[in-house]
């Protein structure tokens, strides 16, 4: 039953790392039955607020307090047990456990440690229909797609009924069907007095699923608008502090055919779907745009460009020759570059510094290294001057790349992919995770190596993003490529028919 007591009041909060003020003096309320979204460019503070409201982080000054009371400061099981849940921007679960497991743990009393499978696998099927989040019990998390582990993610928070659940780009790796599914039932659940703080980069979700829009800039609140009374460019321009103007995309001349697929079926996948006689051509001076349902076969194919799968059956050809012994070295020799999807995972090594990252996938370029040696100096100015282009915000090339924002590090990722001239571009999910001042950064750079004459492989499961920028768009559906269709070729209905293993019409 509501009452006047907000859900969630945040007074005067302040957390400080060494020089950096990352949360300066914030507060806000919340109400309960009320849905949040919570913006900010990258790194202007928001995973570190709510770092502090669940108990991950101990704030420097400033309190906490759940329906009138307050929370002890860095104690995780007191705002569990207030009824505070989250879900993380990255995955915190047990590869080597079952879905059912991962959701549960964590959940049973020391008195009765054993858990009652039976009843835990009817609240996990009860929720996963209501929220449209399908999963097996049973299966291993490590057998899982990047989607389904985000199911499970917000499925363990789900499971602990929480009264105030904050949600952490929940939707980066959902589709868009199962994102409107997510609201509506968040929406329904918000009736009966939830209350949820979301935070997202995808405007179109903020206009869409929330009722007041709070916009973090530098570590600050910078502004605070209900929803209806605001739109998506005025939001933008309170998170970066000026207009953002979508990139342009110019006509370029088409280039030679720099890679090639010829009826490649690659090997059973433990998850995803594998190619399937698959032909692909990319041009030098295009984007090629693949649109698809996660899980449909994008694994395989970002594999086979970056040299990390290899095919059971058919040709790849790369600057008319064809490839045996491929590898990621191979692909790297032959002028490949990547973008990979999970940038943790795959693109980084969290307790490497920025500098070894960036050349880690170069060491032994003759820039890097001398007589077997490397050379530290050389690397460390290539590392200063990627981060100086890429305008990268981060303390020095020595810091830990954990401790960068999820958009510097994929800028870092990007500045390091671009460099030298690369020929074949894979761009996998690029923008999945940034704000809309990053994404257009990340577009114009993709734009540019296209102007050079690079051939570009953009896979995205944001079909704004790859109708703005693709010349040609292949849909890929159970490991199947259609055939290319030209910009303006097929309307969005069209294509989600495709995505969905229909024929266009």
């Amino acid at each position: 039953m509501s009452t006047n007591i907000p859900a969630l009041r945040l007074t005067s909060i302040t957390k400080r790392f060494g020089p950096l003020t990352a949360n300066d003096t914030i507060s806000f309320d919340v109400n309960q039955g009320e849905v949040i979204a919570l913006l900010g460019e990258n790194g202007a503070g928001k995973t570190t607020l709510m770092n502090i409201l669940f108990g991950h982080y101990v704030a420097d000054e400033g309190s906490v307090e759940v329906f009138g009371q307050t929370l002890p400061p860095g104690d995780p099981k007191a705002a569990l047990a207030a009824g505070v849940g989250m879900v993380h921007q990255h995955f915190t679960l047990a590869d080597n456990m079952t879905v059912l497991d991962n959701i549960a743990l964590g959940t049973q009393s020391l008195f009765r440690p054993r858990l009652d499978r039976t009843a835990a696998k009817t609240k996990i099927a009860r929720l996963a229909q209501d929220f449209g989040l399908s999963v097996k019990p049973d299966a291993l998390v490590a057998d899982l797609s990047v989607g389904e582990r985000q199911r499970v993610e917000i499925l363990k928070a789900l499971y602990r009924d929480a009264r105030v659940l904050i949600l952490d780009e929940p939707t980066a790796v959902l589709t868009p069907t199962e994102t409107d599914a997510l609201f509506k039932t968040l929406k329904l659940l918000v009736a009966k007095g939830l209350s949820i703080i979301f935070i997202s980069h995808k405007l179109h979700e903020v206009m869409a699923a929330s009722d007041r829009v709070l916009v973090l800039r530098a570590g600050k609140l910078s502004g605070e608008r209900q929803t209806a009374a605001t739109n998506r460019r005025e939001l933008a321009e309170l998170m970066v502090g000026r207009e953002i103007t979508p990139p342009a995309v110019p006509t370029v001349p088409l280039g030679p055919v720099l890679f090639e697929l010829s009826s490649v079926s690659t090997a059973r996948q433990a998850h995803g779907t594998p190619l399937k006689h698959a032909d692909l051509i990319l041009h030098g001076g295009e984007i090629t745009g693949i649109a698809g349902v996660s899980g449909n076969g994008q694994a395989a194919l970002a594999g086979l460009i970056a040299g990390t799968e290899t095919p059971s059956a058919g040709t790849v050809t790369v600057n008319g020759n064809t490839i045996s012994g491929w590898s990621p070295r191979a692909a790297l020799a032959v002028g490949i570059a990547r973008v990979p999807e999970d940038r943790h995972s795959q693109g980084a090594v969290a307790d490497m510094s920025v500098m070894e990252n960036v050349i880690a996938e170069r060491y032994r370029d003759s820039r890097f290294s001398r007589s077997g040696l490397l050379d530290w100096a050389a690397a460390r100015k290539f590392t200063q001057s990627i981060i100086e282009d890429y305008n990268v915000k981060c303390p020095s090339p020595d810091a830990r790349i954990r401790l960068l924002s999820g958009g510097n590090m994929q800028k870092l990722i990007l500045g390091r992919a671009l460099d030298p001239d690369p020929s074949v571009i894979l761009a996998n999910q690029p923008s999945r995770g940034l704000d809309v001042g990053a994404v257009a950064y990340v577009h114009q750079k993709l734009l540019e190596a296209r102007s050079r004459g690079a051939a570009i492989l953009l896979i995205s499961e944001d079909l704004e993003e790859l109708l703005a920028l693709s010349d040609r768009i292949v849909v890929i559906s159970e490991g199947h490529l259609s055939r290319p269709s030209a910009r303006g070729e097929l309307t969005v209905r069209q294509i989600g028919e495709m995505m969905a293993g229909h024929e266009a019409a």
